[in-house]
């Protein structure tokens, strides 16, 4: 569903991504991990046609750069992780955005249209707030609206830059479960960039490492989740454990005193 090869992005003087491969099937879940600076927003917003970049990027069979606009809207949904919000727009026009790319120019909204917002925002548990702009939400609450947003896109491949920033141990869980559910009901391709590397490692199917605008790694979750791997690459001491299910679990190891 989502191909790219050769991916490569120069902002100002500094090559950000360097001759990064990025393959995920239909169905799966892929996250993009790595330390901060390696290259994992930009990753998502050259697949996305959002910066200059070298390379190739094909989406289903279709190369990316053929795509108009809308035709790109309806096959991929995006959410960033910092966006802009109107903060005088309401939570449910906010989250409506998502529907633009199948109303008509001139046009206006259906009650289709209405009706799916409506359900993305009862999943998210964002009905109560539907009402309140955007301007007073708290950061959580924010994050939640901008992945609403992208949810009732309905496009098959959602790109989501660290999805679960400013949320609670609750409502992050309550967002990757909701992510997952879609994904499996809906055949959902997925990319997302994660800080927490055993929040990847249990939902994701493969993880990329990225490490200095390179691919360091990629694999299943216990082929690039690996004390060598993760200790040279975040510069950090972990003892990584297998969990409940088998998935890798990280854990700190703290210093002397």
């Amino acid at each position: 569903m989502i191909s790219a090869h050769g991916l490569s992005v120069r902002l100002g003087r500094r090559e950000v991504l360097s001759g990064v491969d990025l393959d995920v099937r239909r169905g799966e879940w892929c996250a993009v991990i790595g330390p901060n600076g390696a290259g994992k927003s930009t990753l998502l917003k050259a697949v996305m046609g959002l910066v200059a970049r070298r390379g190739e990027v094909v989406l289903g069979s279709r190369p990316a750069a053929a795509l108009k606009p809308r035709e790109r809207a309806r096959l991929v949904a995006y959410a960033p992780q910092t966006p802009a919000l109107p903060p005088d727009m309401t939570v449910f026009d906010y989250a409506l955005l998502g529907r633009t790319p199948y109303i008509p120019y001139l046009g206006r909204e259906s009650r289709h249209d209405r009706s799916v917002t409506e359900s993305v925002l009862a999943r998210l548990d964002l009905t109560e707030l539907a009402m309140r702009r955007a301007g007073e939400l708290s950061g959580g609450e924010r994050q939640r609206v901008v992945l609403a947003r992208a949810l009732a896109q309905e496009a098959p491949v959602l790109l989501l830059d660290e999805p679960t920033t400013a949320l609670d141990l609750g409502h992050q869980q309550q967002a990757l479960e909701l992510i997952d559910r879609l994904r499996r009901a809906d055949g959902l391709t997925v990319v997302t960039t994660l800080h927490d590397l055993t929040v990847a490692g249990l939902y994701a199917d493969r993880l990329l490492l990225l490490a200095e605008g390179r691919a360091a790694a990629a694999g299943e979750p216990a082929q690039v989740l690996t004390e060598d791997l993760v200790g040279r690459h975040f510069d950090a001491r972990v003892k990584i454990e297998p969990g409940p299910d088998g998935r890798p679990v990280v854990h700190l190891v703290r210093g002397g005193p």
